[in-house]
């Protein structure tokens, strides 16, 4: 038997003082009295003493820390073996997912509906890229999906300087990352960039067997783009607005995937990993071993209750 919470076992202190000082109160009462006249003194009644129901509820509470400490007796360990799908996520950072054509920002917009792909993806190990024009790795393969949350929460574009949008790039990463499947996922958050031909991606995807899945977050109205210090504007002094680059539906149609145009509906996400599920088996196995215990808190914890009942309600009834 061991204790998960051992530190709460030093509480147990607290009661065994007082009950010291309760034995040596009384112990003084009989240095000034006789044992006669001090039994004259005290009342009596048919339940139990005022020292008897203090040491009870002492002993209940030593019992009620016990409990606390969580006593747990060891079974043994199981091993449990798990299947993912292995899948990268890409957030195209370029300055033109700072417009707010879909609110609050394309970038954050994409944030929220990768939560909601996390929610919808419960056996599949994650990995999470950022890029513009060139790619930086964020997070490597994990189910750890509290993290990941973590750290999309915090990406943010003040530290990145890097412009345009080159979708080769987290097709190379993904490549690396996932060099040991045979089938490989890569889905994008991104409003298409600039680029008119995407032939070269193409081409890299059906080389290396990556479907790619393309979530496009903008509109085909365009916004102008703000940072910081206000409007962003080109070499020539000009406003720069960006549109939806609906091009990059070939990638995601041609490598094997799908494309889907962004939606303010909540649950549309789910169509996108339903449609990944479907094209990809759960192949990545994965053993843990857990161990196994059985909680015994309730034990002391019972007892606890029947002492502190008999110590509260036992009560001595006095004569008149």
């Amino acid at each position: 038997m061991r204790f998960e919470n051992i530190e709460f076992l030093i509480l147990v202190v607290v009661p065994l003082v007082l009950l010291v000082i309760s034995f040596k109160k009384g112990n003084l009462l009989e240095s000034y009295f006789n044992a006669e006249l001090l039994k004259k003194m005290q009342k009596k009644g048919s339940g139990f003493s005022k020292k008897t129901r203090l040491i009870l509820l002492n002993i209940a509470f030593i019992f009620a820390v016990i409990a606390l400490s969580r006593p747990v007796k060891d079974m043994g360990e199981i091993k449990v073996k798990s299947e993912f799908i292995d899948a990268v996520v890409a957030f195209d950072i370029s300055k033109s997912m700072l417009a707010e054509d879909i609110y609050p920002n394309r970038l954050e917009f994409s944030k929220q509906k990768f939560y909601e792909l996390l929610d919808n993806f419960n056996n599949a190990r994650i990995g999470v890229i950022g890029f513009s024009s060139r790619a930086f790795l964020i997070s490597p393969l994990t189910s750890d999906y509290s993290s990941l949350k973590y750290l999309v929460k915090n990406m943010n574009l003040d530290y990145v300087s890097l412009v345009g949008t080159d979708l080769l790039e987290p097709l190379k990463i993904t490549q690396n990352l996932l060099k040991d499947s045979k089938q490989k996922a890569l889905i994008i958050f991104t409003d298409g960039g600039d680029q008119t031909n995407f032939e070269k991606e193409i081409s890299y995807a059906k080389e290396n067997n990556i479907k790619v899945f393309i979530y496009a977050v903008a509109t085909e109205k365009g916004s102008v783009i703000k940072d910081k210090r206000g409007v962003i504007k080109d070499k020539k002094g000009d406003i720069v607005i960006t549109k939806l680059n609906s091009k990059v539906k070939e990638l995601a149609i041609k490598s094997g995937g799908s494309y889907m145009q962004y939606s303010l509906k909540k649950g549309d996400i789910k169509y996108l990993v339903d449609d990944i599920k479907s094209k990809f088996k759960a192949t990545s196995k994965e053993q843990r071993v857990i161990k196994d215990t059985k909680e015994l808190f309730y034990y002391p914890l019972l007892v606890s209750i029947v002492l502190i009942f008999m110590g509260l309600f036992s009560l001595p009834r006095r004569f008149k």
